[in-house]
């Protein structure tokens, strides 16, 4: 009987894991050959440490010492970078607009698209809850996902434009402005109507040495315009139209989006220009939303 145990494992020693349990590592040990029972002379370490290390993420060196019937096994535990966020902090990103995927940019977590990729908005993109080895890992998703977007946008633009078509006639008044104070001869007020212009003219009073006095007389010539259908009211609302709708455009895909293709096409109807924008662009469509736990 003592010949048959001599030089095999009967227990184990493990030293060195904080956060990895004793039974992971033995399990990871057991599935590469080393457990209770196994002839512990002559370990290939370098070649068990090859085969157990893949079975331990968070594992970074691995040893097994025998002594007597005593597997003595040492660990070296990897080193995590501190936390940047609290724990209840933890988040998906989702898609903010449908669109195709071109690209996708996990910094953390787990992507669940890939290139190619037809989604919708609000579709997880990159997810805060991993599988691991221990179970289920939440954290933070952060990264970029860039699609495909296509939009349809309208605008509508008044046709009822007016421009000058010459003087109807015009109209002189005359002040005087003594210190703060004017001194009108004429009645009324000085409103203008929508089609009006008005000149002011200011002539200081000065005397023949050069004295000024605070005496100013105020000539004020008001004209009025008769107006006429705006030539090429069509175009120029066109014209208006297509930028409000470019700008629209860029202000929705932000400065890193980038606009493909544009078509436009437009309608006239009731005195209005209807405007449309068909756009094909990139962008980043990831949205981070907060990861609901309980």
């Amino acid at each position: 009987m003592l010949a048959v145990s001599a030089g095999r494992i009967w227990g184990f020693e493990v030293s060195g894991n904080d956060t990895v349990a004793t039974a992971e590592i033995l399990q990871a040990l057991e599935r590469c050959g080393v457990a209770v029972g196994t002839r512990g002379v002559g370990l290939d370490q370098d070649d068990l440490r090859n085969r157990v290390l893949p079975l331990l993420p968070d594992v970074v060196y691995l040893a097994v010492n025998v002594r007597g019937c005593t597997a003595h096994v040492q660990v070296v535990e990897r080193t995590r970078p501190p936390h940047l966020y609290r724990d209840s902090d933890v988040q998906n990103i989702v898609a903010c607009r449908d669109g195709l995927v071109t690209e996708v940019t996990a910094l953390d977590g787990a992507a669940a698209v890939s290139p190619g990729d037809t989604v919708t908005a609000g579709q997880l993109l990159i997810s805060g809850a991993a599988d691991s080895p221990r179970g289920v890992r939440l954290m933070r998703a952060t990264g970029t996902v860039r699609a495909r977007t296509w939009y349809t946008l309208t605008v509508p633009v008044p046709l009822a434009a007016a421009e000058r078509a010459g003087e109807s006639g015009h109209v002189t008044r005359l002040s005087l402005d003594a210190g703060r104070r004017r001194i009108k001869f004429y009645g009324g007020g000085s409103v203008l109507g929508a089609d009006c212009a008005k000149i002011t003219e200011y002539r200081p009073a000065v005397l023949p040495f050069g004295l000024r006095l605070p005496l100013s007389l105020v000539t004020e010539r008001t004209v009025a315009y008769d107006t006429a259908p705006a030539r090429n009211a069509a175009e120029a609302a066109r014209r208006e139209g297509e930028a409000q709708l470019l700008y629209q455009l860029r202000q929705t895909i932000g400065e890193d989006g980038a606009v493909l293709h544009t078509a436009f096409s437009r309608e006239e109807r009731n005195g209005w220009l209807y405007v449309t924008l068909r756009a094909e662009c990139e962008e980043q469509i990831g949205m981070e939303v907060p990861l609901i736990t309980e």
